[in-house]
């Protein structure tokens, strides 16, 4: 991919191959992303991944649109963290479409920063919470309509569920007899359906980041305060519960989302406490009365979802997310799913947090 990112991409970018360094950066489930390094300056390249975004100039169109809405809020003192901007092609255009080679697209590179993939303390996790609340409260004036949406029902739960009965009836790579326990477990929680039925028609449209994972937040490696919110990626319209939610998912647990001890596996109380008082601190005169209410429902949505996602992939075939072994669909989802039984053995002093 190197070869075929210096011969055919970088001169779209008006970047010398011969004087550029190109490494992979980060490990997320989905995109190819390098960091290209050269005398003049760095960027993020990212080869987008079209048989999960099948828009993706919508995808890099609504990025560019959030960018320079976030670049007049923080012009107007009213947003303090750095912006991941576009970097356009020679062209001036937000991306470029190689056809079979891929759809490229760049974006600035923030320097001094520094990701993180398990929390370790209520102080980071406060910190990144309060960093996706401003994100999010410097878009609640931006119209969520104006966006498009690059994964219809992304956050549609009845939907993903629909997914999982169909591959289970397919069971295509045979693989239904090792999962058949967590498949019954996701048939027996149709309460959390009608809840979320009866909840979600009354909520407000607004622009959501989509993947509030902690190593979308980005911390400045110097003093390890907050730096910036990345991954623009999935921000659609949607519901404020969903990242929430994430962000519950991607914080509490002790573990990786794809750790196989799974009596590790439990959402630290502690933690949840501090996103919620992150969260809340910059969007408390934000929301609604109902979405306030509405965050503890995310929270158990989203663990489950994303655990029905994995189970469905793993029926499939490993055809959505990038995996590194035998069964690490399977992993994953299990260790989701445990991680939504322990917060429904927490309910009272965790919906107490947001009380």
């Amino acid at each position: 991919m190197i070869t075929l990112v210096r011969q055919s991409v970088l001169p779209h970018f008006g970047i010398v191959a011969a004087d550029a360094r190109v490494a992979p950066l980060g490990n997320g489930h989905i995109n190819d992303t390098l960091l290209v390094r050269w005398p003049g300056g760095e960027l993020v390249l990212q080869r987008i991944n079209t048989q999960v975004f099948k828009q993706p100039m919508a995808l890099v169109g609504n990025a560019g649109m959030i960018s320079r809405h976030l670049a007049v809020k923080a012009a107007a003192g009213q947003y303090d963290l750095k912006i991941v901007s576009p970097h356009p092609t020679l062209e001036g255009q937000l991306a470029i479409d190689l056809g079979e080679d891929g759809f490229w697209r760049a974006i600035a590179y923030l320097p001094h920063s520094h990701s993180i993939e398990v929390v370790q303390s209520a102080q980071e996790a406060e910190l990144a919470a309060k960093a996706f609340g401003h994100f999010a409260r410097a878009l609640s004036d931006f119209d969520a309509t104006r966006l498009e949406d690059v994964i219809p029902q992304f956050h549609h739960l009845p939907g993903r569920i629909a997914a999982l009965k169909q591959a289970v009836a397919a069971d295509s790579r045979h693989r239904l007899a090792q999962c058949r326990t967590w498949v019954d477990f996701v048939r027996a929680q149709q309460g959390l359906l009608s809840e979320l039925a009866q909840v979600s028609p009354q909520l407000p449209l607004r622009i959501c980041h989509n993947d509030t994972k902690i190593n979308n937040m980005l911390f400045d490696k110097r003093d390890m305060s907050g730096m910036a919110v990345i991954d623009l990626d999935t921000c659609m319209k949607g519901h404020l519960m969903y990242d929430f939610g994430d962000m519950v998912r991607t914080f509490c647990s002790p573990e990786a989302e794809d750790s196989t001890a799974l009596t590790r596996v439990r959402v630290r109380p502690e933690i949840f406490a501090a996103i919620c008082r992150g969260y809340l601190a910059e969007l408390g005169e934000v929301l609604t009365p109902l979405e306030k209410q509405s965050l503890w429902l995310g929270a158990r949505v989203i663990c489950l979802m994303i655990g029905v996602r994995f189970l469905t992939d793993h029926l499939n075939g490993d055809v959505y997310f990038h995996i590194q072994r035998e069964g690490h669909n399977l992993d994953r989802a299990a260790n989701q799913f445990t991680l939504y039984q322990s917060l429904l053995e927490q309910e009272a002093p965790l919906k107490a947090c947001l009380a």
